[in-house]
């Protein structure tokens, strides 16, 4: 790999948040075995580098190659092509390369083939998989490019699937006085989320938390929710709050943000970025946009004392009008 590809690829942070405030992304595009093309938001990834020797795991998940050692930093390395449900791409006789990213404040490598360029496009270009694709696909959104169709990897769904997440709530955080509020409350929550992996963990707790939740695939769709929800009343009579990721098809999140604090009729609901993108460039623009909370993928207790803070608040509110 040449040394101008990886000075694109290792560009600055601060063009990056630029991009991403203005509803742009940019994706690191590689194919596995075949001719497909997939791809990943570089914003999730450290670097691209040739595939180092690996020390082999007993007992691993079929789609661990092993444990990668770089730069006195530790990984393991899940083999992409093997994770979507197809013949291995390690010790193959595809060229390998491996890709190292940084998903829910953890470090991972992804075994891939050719990586091929970086392309900077808007997310209004970024579209849902068809619905005839199925509940079991591993994509969150689909692209184009150069007439060349691109999926776009679910890797949340596919770090779920090798490592199962825990939706369980410390019995030291969850409040039960405040579970039986919201229940006889009947609050309610809008998830934003294109992974349906993402939207389950959330539901889960949240379900775990008294509250109910309504979800809504991307902040296009968000959007609209809002919008049909403020026709009968002032929004936070008929929301506790909105959860949403940042990187979504059509519209990420911080549009999103944006468009409800535009919004007279949405101006006040309370919303939390919940985002697998990490550092202090994320909090910083999250503040920019206007939400009220922070909080990186995926952490229960974190998720429910957020949550918790905002019933309490709320009942508060409640009881002194």
């Amino acid at each position: 790999m040449d040394s101008a590809f990886m000075t694109s690829l290792l560009e600055s942070i601060d063009s990056r948040t630029k991009l991403v405030g203005e509803n742009r992304l940019e994706l690191l595009l590689f194919r596995l075995a075949g001719k497909q093309i997939y791809a990943i938001n570089v914003f999730k990834v450290r670097e691209v580098v040739q595939l180092p020797p690996l020390t082999e795991v007993p007992n691993r998940h079929y789609a661990i190659c092993g444990v990668a050692h770089i730069r006195g930093l530790s990984f393991s390395v899940v083999d992409l092509q093997a994770a979507l449900g197809r013949s291995p791409l390690y010790n193959g006789e595809v060229k390998t390369n491996l890709i190292i990213t940084e998903y829910n404040s953890s470090v991972q490598g992804f075994l891939v083939g050719p990586v091929d360029r970086i392309v900077n496009l808007t997310w209004d270009s970024i579209l849902p998989p068809p619905p005839t694709t199925g509940n079991g696909h591993f994509l969150t959104a689909i692209t184009s490019f150069d007439d060349q169709l691109i999926q776009i990897i679910d890797v949340e769904k596919v770090l779920a699937d090798i490592t199962p997440y825990s939706t369980d709530i410390s019995e030291d955080v969850l409040n039960e006085n405040l579970k039986d509020w919201a229940l006889n409350n009947q609050l309610k929550v809008l998830i934003v989320d294109d992974s349906s992996t993402a939207r389950q963990q959330l539901k889960i707790t949240l379900n775990n938390l008294g509250i109910e939740c309504i979800q809504a695939k991307n902040g296009a769709e968000g959007l609209r929710t809002l919008e049909s929800l403020a026709e009968d009343g002032p929004i936070t009579k008929t929301l506790l709050m909105m959860i949403t990721d940042a990187e979504m098809p059509e519209m990420d999140g911080y549009r999103l943000t944006h468009e409800a604090r535009s919004n007279p009729a949405l101006e006040d609901l309370f919303i939390i970025m919940h985002t697998s993108l990490s550092g202090a460039f994320n909090e910083a623009l999250v503040d920019k946009v206007g939400c009220n909370r922070f909080l990186s993928k995926f952490k229960p207790d974190e998720v429910a004392n957020a949550v918790q803070e905002r019933v309490q608040d709320y009942k508060n509110s409640l009881e002194s009008s």
